[in-house]
């Protein structure tokens, strides 16, 4: 086929995706599983495309992978996780042992699994997907604390996965000791990394002026990957110093930093596409039936045994360490809500792609990983809403967060939010003057169904208003924190206790 060919069938492709996303925010079903479906649709089983070639989808696996952790970095408000971290560190890390361990020992006694590929297996199921994880639970009145912790760990537990994966992967395996020095090692290195690049790209971002205000965007997500190279040549782990740098940048006071997330999410949505458009090209549906028991088997033994448990594990530890009580409740959607999605199935392709996996075992694993990411993905991403409500885990009563975007006025050292007012925002009914804004604050603005004036003190404030505030840069954090505790209290915000943190 021809160059146009291809370009007609993949914008075809795209558009349908795009399409097919408003049907899946309806339904509750996770993207991927449709984006999936397009790819076998292409396939050698649909229109009869032909793609074998597991390195390549390897490559193109991690890659679309690191995007999307960039954008999941850089949309994350550090105020909803900074109190998870702790928490979701242990996921991350012996969350993620225990559930490799609890995965490969049933494996292995049920299915008869060598040791090897059940612990294999464990590794590869280990990790949450962070795009499936982000499009279902940011839809999710779940409290903040509760969605900072599985977007944390979502975000954090890809790193130490995929370097157990290669480990489990390599021709000759190293001693557990050995094993747990390198990945320490690793996550140490790509995590000095990370928390290195961005800082620094922040601040040249705040002083250097461009010409383009487009340029800031590719800049950002530019110097996200010079945190994955720089980490990964540097033999640390590239997607957690990538996580950790667009986490830290999108935080941080830089030029045009909402049309940066903007730009962020276009493109995780574009790799997100490709990816499991890819993966689904990959698989082979003619090899998959003698996969169904056993995955379903393995897929069981997941979420009823391995998550619970290393759920159950990192709860206590976390108690013991004093950062952190979970509640049952808290424990119990924890355990439901770890969704898999293209991580396991891109880390399914590294054992597969690597010369001392026999490409037989290799390629029956990547069947099972691709069975239990559809079969369980489906049963549990619409059935979270109902888990939560279950549960007594929502919110539904409460505002949703402000949507606060900033243009610094550089010359001027001063910000100018614009601040949206959602349907359910205690601000409606508020006069300007009972906002008791700092002396270095002022709302100048106000945008009302399509018309623009200037707010008197004893403008009221309604629903779907659109306010800009000036401010000056060290005022701004206390704006924004003033202006959320409205929202969600009222103008006695204080006496109540809330600060908007």
């Amino acid at each position: 086929m021809g160059l146009d060919v291809w370009l007609l069938l993949g914008a075809g492709i795209v558009i349908a995706a795009i399409v097919a996303v408003r049907v899946a925010h309806r339904s509750g079903l996770p993207s991927l599983l449709i984006f999936l479906g397009f790819g076998l649709l292409v396939g050698e089983s649909g229109f009869g495309l032909q793609f074998e070639n597991p390195q390549l989808a390897q490559e193109i696996g991690l890659i679309a992978l690191a995007i999307i952790l960039a954008e999941g970095g850089l949309t994350t408000t550090w105020s909803h996780v900074k109190g998870a971290i702790p928490t979701a560190l242990v996921l991350a890390t012996v969350g993620v042992g225990v559930s490799i361990a609890a995965v490969a020992v049933p494996v292995h006694l049920i299915l008869g699994m060598d040791w090897r590929t059940a612990f294999l297996l464990g590794a590869i199921l280990a990790s949450t997907d962070a795009a499936a994880v982000f499009s279902v639970l940011r839809r999710l009145p779940l409290p903040s604390r509760l969605a900072g912790i599985l977007e944390a760990e979502s975000g954090l537990n890809d790193a130490p996965t995929v370097i157990a994966v290669m480990l489990l992967s390599a021709a000759t395996s190293p001693s557990l000791g050995v094993a747990l020095f390198e990945v320490v090692l690793e996550l140490v290195v790509g995590a000095a990394v990370g928390l290195a690049v961005a800082p620094l790209g922040a601040y040249a971002l705040r002083r250097i002026a461009l010409p383009v205000s487009g340029l800031y965007p590719i800049a950002v997500l530019a110097l996200a990957f010079v945190a994955y190279a720089g980490a990964t040549l540097l033999h640390g782990s590239g997607f957690l110093a990538i996580y950790l740098a667009a986490l830290v940048m999108g935080n941080s006071r830089m030029p045009h930093r909402a049309s940066s997330r903007g730009f962020a999410e276009g493109v995780a949505w574009l790799a997100q596409i490709g990816l499991f458009v890819m993966l689904g090209m990959l698989a082979s549906p003619s090899e998959m039936p003698s996969a169904i028991v056993p995955g379903l088997v393995a897929g069981l033994i997941l979420v009823a045994v391995a998550r619970p448990l290393s759920i159950i594990v990192s709860a206590l530890l976390a108690r013991l360490m004093r950062v952190d009580r979970l509640a049952w409740r808290e424990q119990a959607f924890l355990s439901w809500a770890g969704l898999r999605g293209a991580v396991p199935i891109v880390l399914a392709t590294i054992p597969w792609a690597a010369t001392s996996v026999p490409d037989g075992t290799a390629k029956f694993v990547f069947n099972e990983v691709f069975v239990i990411v559809i079969v369980y993905t489906l049963l549990q991403g619409p059935t979270l809403p109902f888990v939560a409500k279950l549960l007594k885990l929502t919110t539904l009563d409460e505002a949703r967060d402000l949507e606060v975007e900033s243009a610094p006025l550089e010359e001027l050292n001063a910000d100018l939010l614009q601040v949206k007012v959602p349907p359910t925002s205690m601000l409606h009914g508020v006069e300007i003057f009972e906002l008791r804004l700092p002396s270095d604050a002022q709302v100048t603005l106000i945008v009302r169904d399509g018309r623009t004036f200037v707010p008197t003190d004893s403008t009221r404030i309604r629903v779907d208003d659109q306010l800009l505030v000036v401010t000056t840069a060290a005022c701004r954090d206390t704006v924004e924190r003033r202006m959320r505790a409205i929202s969600r209290k009222g103008k006695l915000a204080g006496w109540f206790g809330e600060r908007g943190t």
